[in-house]
């Protein structure tokens, strides 16, 4: 029989997908303590409005929206998302700072294309880090370099830590606020601060805000980086329109660069997009604007539900909540059980309950869980001490 044909190397190297393997172990479930809850997956657990849905169904069948449109996206949607952060980040933002891409994860993965494939150094990913993130720079031959945080810094990376690996060489760092996968929420002057290590140094700060929209209100600005006449020099900002309008079907995410690197952008969105999908940027255009208080809604109704997985997790013993955020939980498994990798087989096998062990953000994560209550009810939240304390 002949040898199987070669795949990429690169590819076959790098993880599979931790979420359909966590939800493997569910099909082994037999519905003991009542009807299977999924905490693997950073999913808006309501709908968009009806007006978004309209406007969506609206732009689906149109002629226009058929066509293949700008490379870096809509004009319309890059102007509404500029005034946009403009507001939010106090700072002077426009449409030509803008590229639209099919997701964030596509968005980081053409800016790291841009910023280190080839190249010498790698890229530094606080641990725990989105796993997303480092399948996407082992797809690309790039060297992930971790900076470990502590949960006795509440997960926020501390830049005494990050300066020796700056001056290893590194390309870029990379900072995820509120944090996937521990929605540890960063200090604006901790940002700042890795920042200017950055500058000193001669790396990119690459900042993904996917789920800035669910910041407190006494958390903004979240920083005070496009106040510098300078960043676009230095600084990448990643957005996504899937959570703040749960879209996440329709493949939209946002680049916020300064030119010389939206130059290089554009052959990356040329090639691996042509361009995002067009009737969702069609309908989040208006949605930009139109929907400011609906997401105010949502941010207070996250808000709620972290305080009732905390008020849950407090009835445990044992357990303990080391960061909480946005959508996510990171919990601390008990140090007399076994490791979190076969405490959350053992929860979905036996008690139904679907949460990522932290073996998958990375190195040094036996002992923690992660649990994304965004998708989940008051009800749902409300059985977690009964079915965490079997588990």
């Amino acid at each position: 029989m002949p040898a199987p044909l070669p795949l990429s190397p690169r590819i076959e190297a790098t993880d599979a997908p931790p979420i359909p393997a966590a939800r493997a172990w569910a099909t082994r479930y037999a519905g003991g303590a009542g009807p299977a809850i999924d905490l693997t997956q950073a999913v808006p657990g309501y709908p968009p409005p009806a007006s978004l849905l309209e406007r969506l169904a609206e732009a689906g069948g149109s002629r226009a929206a058929a066509t293949y449109g700008p490379i870096d996206g809509d004009p319309a949607l890059r102007d509404a998302l500029a005034a946009d952060a403009a507001a939010v980040y106090g700072a002077p933002l426009a449409a030509a700072d803008v590229a639209i891409t099919a997701g964030c994860n596509l968005a980081f993965s053409m800016v790291m294309a841009v910023l280190a494939a080839g190249g010498e150094g790698g890229v530094i990913l606080p641990t725990p880090w989105y796993f997303n993130h480092r399948m996407a720079l082992a797809m690309q031959g790039i060297p992930a370099v971790p900076l470990p945080c502590r949960a006795e810094d509440g997960f926020v990376p501390d830049p005494d830590r990050l300066a020796p690996l700056l001056a290893g060489g590194a390309r870029a760092l990379v900072l995820v606020t509120p944090n996937n996968p521990t929605g540890a929420i960063y200090p604006p002057a901790m940002i700042e601060t890795c920042a200017a290590l950055c500058r000193r140094h001669g790396a990119w700060l690459v900042i993904d805000e996917t789920y800035r929209d669910f910041l407190p209100a006494s958390a903004l600005p979240p920083h005070r980086l496009f106040q510098d006449p300078g960043w676009r020099d230095r600084v990448v900002h990643l957005y996504s329109f899937s959570k703040a309008y749960c879209v996440p079907g329709h493949r939209l995410g946002a680049v916020l660069a300064g030119p010389r690197l939206r130059t290089a952008l554009m052959k990356a969105l040329d090639t691996w997009q042509i361009c995002a999908p067009r009737p969702a940027q069609a309908a989040l255009a208006w949605a930009v604007p139109a929907l400011a208080e609906w997401r105010a809604g949502n941010r207070a109704l996250m808000a709620g539900r972290a305080e009732q997985f905390r008020a849950a997790v407090a009835q445990l013993p044992g357990w303990r909540l080391d960061a909480l955020g946005a959508y996510f939980a990171y919990l601390r498994v008990p140090e007399e059980g076994p490791a979190a990798l076969t405490v959350a087989e053992r929860l979905a096998v036996e008690r139904g309950l679907l949460g990522l062990p932290g073996p998958f953000f990375g190195p040094g994560q036996e002992r923690h869980l992660r649990l994304a209550f965004a998708n989940a009810g008051e009800e749902a939240i409300a059985e977690l001490p009964a079915r965490l304390a079997a588990g």
